[in-house]
């Protein structure tokens, strides 16, 4: 079967950043399919066509960056599902488009794929929008809200069926386009790249985090992620003196923000790393005791299936949520990690005082089984190619 994976965020671990649709391209190349992506830029000069471990990946010139204002993200979206249509003529031999959101947009070009070339898809939700943008109040016209809800709708409805990256999602779904056929394939822990390792002390005195309790947290800073709260936790940890130190690694709309208002708070316990790719984060990941997953306290992002999660369990770390659904569920039932409070940061280092008390390593080695036992990458990419075979 030749199948199209549409994901404008099409990552490469060279690259950096989510990696779930390579390695879904990789699982199908291993089952014998043929694989081509469609994508956007990643920011690199790039021929227009590059074969990557046995699949096909078309490189469209649309770029995007997670500090594009709302405008220039809309026109990148756009742009991108136009392209897509114009480059479909060219991919006749398609069996089955795989869609990959965010954006939503895409599942447009899936659905002209449908109507023009009759190729049916599978759309894969991993953040419900527009809800999530309406609900932190990015979208406020009401004309606007009710033609995204229609687009939503009839994407999630032409659709041969739906993936979803959490029960929540699932649910959410369910409402919006009943009867539909829905699927839960959350993202992945990578449990053969990142492992239990001892403490790089090298590497922990080059990062001048040694002798210290080290607080991690990886990937978009932006608004949805509310990482001022963070910022704010660490002052605390540092008004009491705490042997703890914050290291924040990313890039996003309010990284310049963040690192300001680090500096006015005199933060001597925080630091800032750039955007790392698959190797600086298993390095950063090696000093790392505990990670962050930070979101801004509203409850539609409790639904989602942030990466930075799978990672730690997979690494074996203790895991710090602020926030509430799925993800607090699952840590607290394994017992690898815990919740603070979204509204009172100083429950970070009231929890952290306490754990530095009476130290443990049992929280890293059940975040390790919880990776291991419903989130390996193995077991759920055989899921996840089960689901396109049928």
């Amino acid at each position: 079967m030749n199948i199209l994976i549409i994901h404008q965020h099409f990552k490469t671990p060279d690259e950096g950043g989510a990696l779930r649709s390579y390695f879904l391209a990789k699982a199908l190349v291993k089952k014998g399919f043929k694989v081509q992506v469609l994508t956007g830029l990643s920011g690199k000069n790039r021929q227009s066509q590059v074969h990557i471990e046995g699949f096909e990946v078309h490189y469209l010139p649309v770029t995007y960056a997670n500090n594009f204002g709302f405008w220039r993200r809309i026109f990148s979206f756009l742009k991108f599902v136009w392209l897509c249509i114009r480059v479909s003529r060219k991919l006749r031999d398609v069996e089955l488009v795989y869609a990959i959101s965010v954006p939503l947009t895409v599942g447009l070009a899936a659905r002209w794929m449908k109507w023009r070339h009759g190729i049916p898809y599978i759309f894969e939700v991993g953040d419900l929008w527009p809800d999530a943008a309406i609900e932190l109040d990015v979208i406020q016209n009401s004309i606007l809200k009710n033609f995204l809800w229609r687009m939503e709708r009839r994407i999630y409805m032409n659709a041969k069926s739906i993936v979803a990256l959490s029960p929540a999602i699932r649910e959410a779904i369910q409402k919006k386009a009943p009867g539909k056929t829905l699927y839960v394939i959350p993202n992945m822990s990578d449990c053969e790249y990142f492992k239990e390792e001892r403490k790089d002390e090298r590497l922990a005195e080059k990062l001048k985090v040694r002798g210290k309790f080290v607080v991690s947290y990886f990937g978009a800073m932006g608004f949805a992620n509310g990482l001022e709260y963070l910022l704010e936790g660490a002052r605390f940890c540092q008004d009491e003196n705490l042997p703890i130190h914050f290291i924040l690694a990313g890039d996003g709309a309010e990284r310049m923000n963040l690192v300001e208002k680090s500096k006015k708070l005199k933060l001597n316990n925080f630091s800032f790393q750039t955007f790392q790719n698959r190797d600086g984060i298993h390095e950063l990941m090696n000093v790392t005791d505990a990670v962050f997953v930070c979101y801004r306290n509203a409850p539609i992002l409790e639904t989602g299936s942030p990466n930075k999660f799978f990672d730690g369990l997979a690494a074996g770390k203790l895991i710090i949520v602020n926030f509430g659904g799925w993800i607090r569920k699952e840590i607290e039932e394994a017992q690898c990690g815990f919740y603070v409070n979204p509204a009172k940061p100083e429950e970070i280092a009231a929890q952290l005082k306490t754990l530095l008390t009476k130290p443990s390593t049992e929280y890293g080695k059940k975040a390790r089984e919880l990776a291991m036992m419903k989130f390996s990458r193995e077991k759920l990419t055989e899921a996840w190619v089960d689901i396109l075979k049928m």
